[in-house]
């Protein structure tokens, strides 16, 4: 979360002191922009949660085909090194009931299967997010919009990539699990 945080905090400040550097606008004004703007990606993003968090878990079930990742994407994750900085994307799961941050029933296929459906719902906030956080320009005009909504709306951008990196990189291993646990499940039966 730290790590996040910082992230904005840096970026409002670049954003507020180069658009009062180019002549944009005053400083202070060029960072109530910026405030205003990041206020509203978290509005944005925080209302895109909460209707999907909504919608039936069916639809983001583990036998979905939207959600399978090819081998092709996790080579690509390998090599982004995902494993190694995936524990540092800030995950607020936990607000909506279900917190992804450590597997807390590892031998539970139930509690597999609701983990991989909450990574599929993340993962659709998350792409959701990503254009939906532009809309802030419409709340400014002329080259505010731009040098400032703009740029808010790619740090925006960038901060909803991450943590869909680490669902996608993540869902996988889960399903394995799963299948391993199913499998185990249908033996202790026959």
């Amino acid at each position: 979360m730290k790590l996040y945080l910082t992230v904005i905090g840096v970026s409002i400040t670049i954003i507020s002191v180069l658009n009062a550097v180019f002549g944009v606008m005053p400083f202070f004004w060029a960072l109530i922009g910026a405030i205003w703007c990041t206020a509203l990606q978290f509005l944005i993003d925080g209302s895109i949660a909460i209707i999907i968090n909504k919608l039936p878990d069916k639809w983001f079930g583990t036998d979905n085909r939207l959600f399978n990742v090819s081998e092709k994407e996790r080579g690509i994750y390998k090599k982004l090194k995902v494993r190694l900085w995936k524990d540092k994307v800030w995950e607020l799961g936990g607000l909506g009931g279900f917190s992804k941050k450590t597997l807390k029933e590892p031998s539970n296929p139930d509690y597999i299967e609701k983990f991989i459906i909450e990574c599929n719902k993340g993962v659709v906030t998350h792409r959701l997010s990503y254009a939906a956080g532009f809309l802030a320009m419409l709340t400014f005009n002329g080259i505010a919009a731009y040098s400032i909504a703009m740029a808010v709306a790619f740090v925006n951008l960038f901060l909803n990539i991450l943590p869909t990196l680490a669902l996608r990189y993540n869902t996988p291993m889960l399903k394995k699990v799963l299948k391993r646990l199913r499998k185990k499940e249908t033996e202790k039966i026959f």
